[in-house]
């Protein structure tokens, strides 16, 4: 249901689905009636088919293509949304359908585990759903105060190879123990960032300390584009393929999204923040590694980083800790001491519809496909600023 009416707001079903949680919070629920395409009840729930998860010859064409959804539902609400300017009235079928999901997961987890809600240590939930941080903030809040909820960053299909592996792992009697990052992608030598940068022809510098270098620009208010480490696992980034910018630099997400990311101009920006500030920001001790949650940012700090608190007052946050990524709790701790803000804007570091940058190749074609100007990649640092990269 909730792909389908992702299609509906003109985005692509299983990957567009985090847009529509975005747009949610700029939304009226009221203004739109979801009734009919669910029938549901703590117990269970049945999809209407005659309007969403459509099949063969109820599916709406659109471009020569079968879409999840009916006519009938453009003859119910409207016409489907094109383009990234349009808003109105879609804002308000996109908090439709996110109130729904809520109220649907919720009721389904209280009946199911019935007493265990208010006795369980920690709730393990994985899914393609189980990536909705807005209704994952209402699970923390059903669980509260005892017990923490566990979603690892790719929840959803990508993580079954991680399941499979763990589970047999288990069956042939290692004892399997918690994860503690999710780093688990190809890394690159020195050596090899610097072939790569040799052979693009790019002037660079190999600082003493990066983290220095970066933490200084980003003190500045410049976005700087930190590749570092392996490779995160699953769809976010978490410190080591990453844009970075000073939160507190009003403005900031605006020109990432426009110049940058080339990306629709309400989507938000997560906070990577350190561990010992995070109770403090986001007013509870629940963990959150892999930005899979939604906290309510305080009063306190709304104006201190105000790039990276969604329109309803919260915040998807990575809390960082020194055993998780040495080199990313440095540089957040450099910046912490020059501004005073112990939390970086952090975003994926690739443009819109194309994959999470890998290798330093990558990183080049992103760096110089786009409006970046500092580019961190292992010790070295290119700067675009009157340079001209070989093609």
């Amino acid at each position: 249901m909730y792909g389908a009416v992702t299609e509906f707001l003109g985005f692509e079903m299983l990957d567009g689905e985090f847009k529509v949680m975005g747009m949610a919070p700029f939304g009226d629920a009221k203004r739109f009636d979801v009734s009919k395409l669910i029938e549901w009840n703590a117990e269970g729930y049945k999809i209407n088919t005659n309007l969403v998860n459509c099949i063969g010859a109820r599916r709406y064409k659109r471009d020569g293509k079968g879409t999840y959804f009916s006519p009938k539902l453009i003859d119910m609400w409207g016409p489907v949304r094109e383009g990234d300017e349009i808003d109105e009235p879609y804002v308000h079928v996109a908090a439709a359908v996110q109130k729904t999901l809520e109220e649907v997961v919720l009721a389904l987890t209280k009946h199911y585990l019935g007493d265990y809600i208010k006795q369980t240590q920690r709730l393990c939930y994985a899914g393609g759903v189980a990536l909705n941080v807005k209704c994952n903030q209402r699970l923390i809040d059903a669980i509260k105060p005892h017990g923490e909820l566990f979603v690892q960053p790719a929840a959803s299909d990508a993580g079954t190879a991680l399941g499979a592996a763990t589970y047999a792992a288990s069956e042939l009697g290692e004892k399997i123990q918690p994860m503690v990052h999710a780093y688990l992608g190809p890394e690159y030598t020195a050596d090899e960032i610097e072939a790569a940068l040799k052979k693009r022809g790019v002037r660079y510098e190999r600082c003493a300390s990066i983290t220095d270098t970066a933490s200084d620009l980003l003190a500045r208010g410049e976005v700087v584009a930190w590749f570092q480490g392996r490779m995160e696992f699953g769809p976010r980034s978490l410190g080591n393929r990453s844009i970075l910018g000073n939160p507190a630099s009003r403005g900031v997400a605006d020109m990432i999204n426009a110049q940058i990311k080339y990306r629709e101009r309400w989507r938000p920006f997560c906070p990577s923040m350190l561990d010992r500030v995070a109770p403090e920001i986001l007013q509870t001790q629940h963990p959150s590694p892999y930005m899979t949650f939604t906290f309510d940012v305080a009063e306190s700090w709304k104006a201190k980083i105000p790039e990276v608190v969604h329109e309803d007052g919260t915040a998807r946050p990575q809390i960082v800790t020194p055993l998780s990524n040495g080199r990313y709790y440095e540089l957040i701790s450099k910046f912490a001491a020059k501004t005073g803000i112990p939390v970086l804007l952090n975003t994926s570091l690739n443009r819109r519809g194309e994959p999470m940058v890998c290798s330093p190749e990558d990183a080049l074609n992103m760096f110089y496909g786009s409006d970046l100007q500092n580019l961190a990649m292992g010790d070295f640092l290119v700067k675009k600023s009157g340079e001209t990269p070989q093609a």
